[in-house]
């Protein structure tokens, strides 16, 4: 009598556990050597990557040690890899006259690459104005998009403010700081350069940002004109007129012409006026230091000459 039972093929204790070690393998993250041609820059990356003295000793680190802490990038579907995390290392490679640089290769949908991104270099010291307010700017986005949750309450977060706190948090600013960044980012180019130059500062930059692009550019004339950047209090002024559609270029210039108080309390001498009074091998530290040795001799004279 035949058995009417199937035969059925087991796989055997080893086939079981390569395959659990191959699929466990499979998604376990690996650092791969990958050539540095094949490395984009992020897409609206907003950090600058300069050629500085701090690039020069990462390139030279890396020409010894190599690339010690793996960059992070994800496919590219034209081809090749796009960088999320390391981009400084990837130009510090090439000045290192490396030919590959080892990253880890994650499959992310652009909102969590932005995150990475951001997150990523916001912890740097020495961060301009306009890259932490595009960064700002990309990683909110990127929040509203996925519907960001809270760590704490795990609710989905609805205001604006409360999104921007969330990006703020690993950098230690508040949401209301961070909108204050996003806003400098409706400066025109050359305003927002001033700003990462020192030489308009934050708060004022903060103010100027509401005014149409017609009255930036505007501004840049009278600032030209008048060779003086404007302090808070003109700013607000000045926003205040755009509001209410008075901001002209006779007005602009008349609270621009305006001397600030700051500058009523300074007293400034030219590197001519002062060079003819001391040798050449002096330095302007130098003379400081003299120019007031000098005023404290006097005074002392002074105090006796009152007290005869």
């Amino acid at each position: 009598m035949k058995s009417s039972a199937k035969k059925v093929n087991l796989a055997s204790v080893d086939d079981l556990f390569s395959t659990e070690e191959s699929r466990a393998d499979a998604e376990r993250e690996k650092v791969v050597e990958i050539p540095l041609g094949e490395l984009h820059p992020f897409k609206g990356h907003p950090f600058k990557v300069k050629d500085d003295d701090a690039m020069m000793e990462t390139a030279d680190s890396i020409r010894q040690y190599g690339v010690l802490v793996p960059a992070i990038a994800r496919p590219d579907p034209s081809g090749g890899y796009e960088l999320v995390a390391g981009h400084r290392r990837h130009r510090a490679s090439e000045l290192a006259e490396k030919e590959t640089m080892p990253v880890i290769v994650r499959d992310l949908d652009d909102d969590a690459a932005t995150i990475i991104m951001v997150d990523s270099n916001l912890q740097r010291e020495t961060l301009l104005p306009s890259e932490r307010a595009f960064a700002y700017k990309m990683k909110l986005e990127a929040v509203k998009h996925q519907g960001a949750r809270t760590d704490l309450t795990s609710r989905q977060l609805v205001g604006k403010l409360e999104m921007a706190d969330v990006v703020g948090e690993k950098a230690g600013d508040s949401g209301r700081q961070v909108q204050r960044y996003i806003r400098l980012t409706e400066l025109i180019p050359e305003l927002l350069d001033m700003v990462d130059e020192k030489k308009i500062a934050f708060n004022p930059a903060y103010e100027l940002s509401f005014l149409k692009p017609e009255e930036q550019q505007m501004l840049l004339e009278t600032m030209d004109y008048e060779q003086a950047t404007p302090s808070l209090s003109q700013a607000q002024r000045m926003k205040k007129f755009s509001q209410e559609g008075k901001l002209t270029s006779e007005s602009m210039l008349a609270i621009m012409s305006e001397e600030k108080k700051s500058d009523l309390d300074k007293v400034t001498f030219s590197s001519d006026t002062l060079r003819k009074y001391f040798p050449k091998s002096y330095t302007p530290k130098r003379m400081e230091e003299t120019i007031i040795k000098l005023l404290e001799q006097w005074q002392r004279k002074r105090q006796r000459d009152q007290e005869r």
